[in-house]
């Protein structure tokens, strides 16, 4: 912890600086610093106040772990001419550039074969054909995804249409974006481009 005394008059004062070691249980997990200001006293010509900064553990933070993804990779440090040589090039412009297939023209838009939907990159299960419904949309669409396999965020992509992007939680490939007309039981329709997508045939 430091502390710092503004003087009247415009100049500052520190006190010996003591830095705290985080243990090694701190370091196993997603280290953040924390500042907090604290006045520690009021004088005639100086105003006194300390700050610290403090870590968070991993016992506070959980993350879901992606269902029957296998062995689950570091996809990260893929890069993209690495991806080129995997997939296709509308795959690697759709999944990888965040890309939008055209509507209509994607392999699984009317697809009815029962099974289950991998991503394209890491073959990760992300939609079970049960959930899949007709949206006339042009595009696949589906109510659920498989666990905590796929994520969302919010793309800012076009000014003044604030949407949520969905991404295969493995390896971060875009899938589409999801919206809230879908039917029941989840009231959500997450619309999907065929180039991420891999179907498996039961």
């Amino acid at each position: 912890m430091a502390s710092c005394s503004i003087v009247r008059g415009g100049g500052f004062r520190f006190s010996p600086l003591k830095v705290h070691i985080p243990t090694k249980s701190q370091l196993a997990g997603p280290f953040s610093l924390l500042f907090r200001g604290k006045l520690t006293s009021r004088r005639a010509n100086s105003v006194s106040f300390s700050v610290s900064a403090m870590g968070s553990s991993n016992s506070s933070q959980k993350r879901d772990t992606p269902q029957d993804a296998g062995d689950v990779k570091n996809y990260s440090s893929v890069s993209d001419e690495e991806w080129r040589k995997r997939l296709t090039e509308q795959q690697f412009y759709v999944a990888r550039q965040k890309g939008t297939e055209r509507a209509f023209t994607g392999e699984y838009w009317n697809t009815k074969t029962p099974g289950t939907y991998h991503c394209i990159c890491c073959d990760t299960p992300l939609f079970h054909s049960s959930t899949k419904f007709d949206s006339g949309t042009g595009w696949p669409s589906y109510y659920k995804p498989v666990g905590n396999n796929v994520k969302s965020k919010l793309d800012m992509s076009i000014i003044f249409m604030p949407r949520q992007e969905v991404l295969c939680t493995v390896c971060d490939a875009h899938l589409g974006h999801v919206f809230d007309d879908g039917p029941a039981p989840s009231g959500k329709r997450f619309c999907i481009n065929s180039a991420s997508l891999k179907l498996k045939p039961n």
